[in-house]
């Protein structure tokens, strides 16, 4: 028999299909007028600052010596109205309150009253055993906490630009403290942070008392708070593919886009996540809010050069307010994107995670984060990972098994089916006809492979989705590998290849492998299985090809990814392929197949299912439309 080659049009096609790839890669860098843009705004915002200081170094001011008190309070109350009286306080000056408990370190700031600085105990920034860097997600002004303040004697006013008077008491292991901005002995805007002892969530309560005479609430005073995330993990390519603005609206779980200035205005809503891959800060309400104004910014167009932070997040709430006072109860999370912890709230906060929609989120859920929390009690994280991909894999060989016995009938059928070719090769619908009676007579299905690699499906994506939001992996060596939550360089390359990186990562190499070999077997048991079919495509060329092709694919994705993935999609080829050996030298018997296949053709041939029933009435009608016209 002729070999079949390819064929020039099936060369294009690929390469254009490579072309296609390659423009994709490169689509998303920035251009040189983005640059200059973002240089202007950068530059914007320095004048802004500048402005900004030259402000607060008038508000600072605390009462000369050699200026009357009430020449001071007058040159004050000309920049801060009533809220002058706060900047005359001891308070008024650069100094920070620090509450912590076993899990958090929070740094409160007297200008602005919001937090500062927020570490995570458990949790350090590099993985060398020397680091004593904590896992920051508030440092170096990267946030800010701002209510905008109309005043009635018309002064326009950001509380960030003001100082609060900070009060510290302990009710039992709970830390209390109150930051005060006052407009006047009894009047003043009052921030309350409780924190409990071994919790990563905090009570924030936002009230005012005696202000409804000096701040204008004819309108709702809106609460904004920013960040810009910071880069916490190895890659921050890979980690930026995980962060992002989540939100709960009116009970309906969501997320804003991934672009580049992205705003969205949604209504009733109840928490706020600035989600950053592997732990997040989120802003809890009691009552929703009745709107939330959101955006999201990219920050990184170029992974060379835009190493420190990921993205931008901005959101802006109205505050609830009875009689012109204001009265909302909140709290901030400040921890890791961990299911679990996150569920223990019991305020749906374990959404943010991002386990995957429907079926694939299901399967997570209550599938998979119990086995795996289970296996990984008793045993190391690496070896957690393999004996969990043996026993999914276990699970599912008697679907690999049906999808290989498919395979086997439906290769014994080919010298039968390639008779049926030669002897219709001049009347195509005919010899489908009789293709299909064939395959009926003989009790053979050949969708029957497709079903179980269909079924297979959902659990492929959702281990896709599983192991990047597991934040067990991080820091977790196993073999060579000493981050399973991040690449497991073995080479540095002295070069950067677009889509690749700069270094060269073991586990999707051996994944690579792995894939290769396995579907080295699975596509020569399906060429020799499926006939050619005139008027198709060459399904033998297209498997050739992407024999090459899924493994390259395979090796330029994975290669900044998590470790811990390419770890188990290693193993699980490397099982899929022992699984397949045991079945085609000890389980399947292709004369027995055959002898079947023969003693199923003297039988009283099966009822049609309806997807056969239904392409047989087709074809039917397509051949009798075809004898008409001939007549015609």
């Amino acid at each position: 028999m002729e070999e079949k080659k390819l064929d020039l049009n099936t060369i294009i096609g690929f390469v254009l299909i490579f072309g296609i790839l390659i423009w994709i890669m490169y689509q998303n860098q920035p251009t040189q007028k983005e640059l200059n843009e973002k240089a202007k705004q950068e530059q914007v915002k320095t004048v802004d600052k500048a402005q900004e200081v030259k402000t607060q170094e008038i508000a600072a001011t605390t009462i000369d010596s050699t200026v009357s008190d009430s020449a001071q309070t007058a040159k004050l109350k000309g920049v801060l109205g009533n809220f002058a009286y706060s900047a005359t306080l001891p308070s008024a000056k650069e100094n920070f309150t620090t509450i912590q408990n076993q899990l958090v370190i929070l740094k409160i700031a007297n200008k602005g009253g919001y937090i500062v600085d927020a570490q995570l105990k458990k949790f350090k920034r590099s993985n060398k055993k020397d680091s004593k860097e904590l896992v920051a997600l508030i440092k170096d002004n990267n946030a800010n906490l701002n209510i905008k303040l109309q005043t009635q004697d018309n002064h326009s006013l950001d509380t960030k630009n003001l100082f609060f008077e900070p009060t510290l008491t302990n009710s039992g292991e709970d830390k209390i403290l109150t930051m005060r901005l006052k407009a006047g002995p009894n009047s003043y805007l009052e921030y309350k942070y409780v924190l409990k002892a071994n919790d990563y969530m905090l009570d924030f309560d936002i009230s005012s008392k005696g202000l409804n005479n000096i701040v204008n609430t004819s309108k709702p005073l809106d609460l904004e708070w920013s960040m810009k995330t910071l880069k916490n993990e190895r890659s921050v390519s890979y980690e930026n593919r995980y962060v992002e603005l989540r939100y709960d609206q009116d009970g309906k779980k969501d997320y804003l886009g991934l672009g580049n200035d992205v705003t969205e205005t949604v209504n009733k809503v109840s928490y706020i996540g600035f989600k950053q891959h592997l732990f997040t800060s989120i802003l809890v309400t009691d009552k929703p809010f009745e709107k939330a104004e959101l955006y999201s910014n990219n920050l990184v167009a170029d992974d060379k050069i835009d190493t420190l932070f990921t993205k931008q997040f901005k959101s802006k709430v109205p505050l609830a307010s009875q009689n012109g006072e204001i009265n909302q109860k909140m709290h901030w999370y400040y921890g890791p994107t961990d299911y679990k912890t996150l569920n223990a709230y019991n305020k749906n906060l374990e959404d943010i995670v991002p386990l995957g929609w429907g079926i694939f989120g299901w399967i997570n859920r209550y599938m998979f984060i119990p086995l795996y929390g289970f296996l990984s009690m008793f045993i190391s994280q690496g070896w957690a990972i393999i004996l969990f991909t043996i026993l999914i894999k276990l699970a599912m060989s008697p679907m690999t098994y049906k999808s290989f016995l498919s395979q086997a009938k439906m290769k014994v059928l080919r010298p039968e089916i390639a008779e049926l070719g030669e002897k219709f090769q001049k009347d195509p619908m005919k010899k489908q006809q009789e293709t299909m009676k064939l395959y009926n007579k003989a009790g053979v299905n050949p969708m029957a492979g497709c079903v179980p690699a269909l079924l297979q499906m959902p659990v492929f994506y959702a281990l896709f989705q599983f192991f990047p939001s597991l934040v067990s992996l991080r820091h977790q060596g196993f073999l060579w590998a000493d981050d399973l939550a991040s690449f497991d360089s073995v080479l540095k390359l002295p070069f950067h290849i677009p889509g690749y990186g700069s270094h060269v990562s073991l586990f999707p190499i051996l994944a690579s492998i792995a894939i290769f070999f396995y579907m080295k077997m699975t596509t020569g048991d399906q060429q020799m299985a499926a006939p050619q079919q005139e008027g198709m495509p060459d399904m033998g060329k297209i498997m050739k090809v992407m024999i090459y092709v899924s493994p390259l694919m395979m090796l330029f994705f994975f290669n900044s990814n998590g470790s811990g993935l390419s770890l188990y999609y290693f193993i699980s080829n490397v099982l899929t392929i022992g699984i397949m050996l045991v079945i085609k030298n000890y389980i399947v018997d292709d004369a027995k197949i055959h002898a079947q296949i023969q003693e199923n053709k003297l039988k009283e041939p099966k009822k049609q299912g309806k997807f056969q029933r239904k392409l047989q009435e087709v074809m039917e009608q397509a051949e009798a439309q075809k004898a008409l016209d001939k007549k015609k």
